[in-house]
């Protein structure tokens, strides 16, 4: 079984940053594609970001390119989210999730955590 856990979210004022950090335990961290998922209040949740099991290959929703950076540590079984110039509109639920491959649902998923940013 597969274990995610998100930390890092918090309160932040407009045009700051936040990183964003998931744990994971179960089979090898290296063999899976991790992505991040962000759910605002009354909207469906949505694809923020993905990456390959190596690292060598990102994706990101045209939302947040250029002021996100997804990476990860294999050595540390971790996955990581650098916010930078975060808007209001960036407010959500962030949840890891991780998979064999891509797919557009993931079949394991963090609990989430809460990031709210403040105009």
């Amino acid at each position: 079984q597969v274990q995610l856990v998100e930390s890092g979210g918090g309160l932040v004022l407009a045009g700051g940053s936040l990183r964003l950090s998931c744990a994971v335990s179960g089979r090898t961290f290296s063999t899976y594609v991790m992505a991040w998922f962000r759910q605002a209040p009354g909207k469906e949740r949505e694809f923020v970001s993905r990456i390959t099991g190596s690292g060598g290959t990102t994706y990101y929703a045209d939302s947040v390119k250029g002021r996100f950076t997804i990476s990860r540590d294999n050595a540390k079984n971790t996955l990581y989210l650098q916010m930078n110039r975060l808007k209001p509109e960036d407010t959500a639920v962030y949840y890891c999730a991780a998979d064999p491959t891509i797919r557009n649902l993931p079949k394991y998923w963090g609990q989430g955590t809460q990031v709210t940013v403040s105009s």
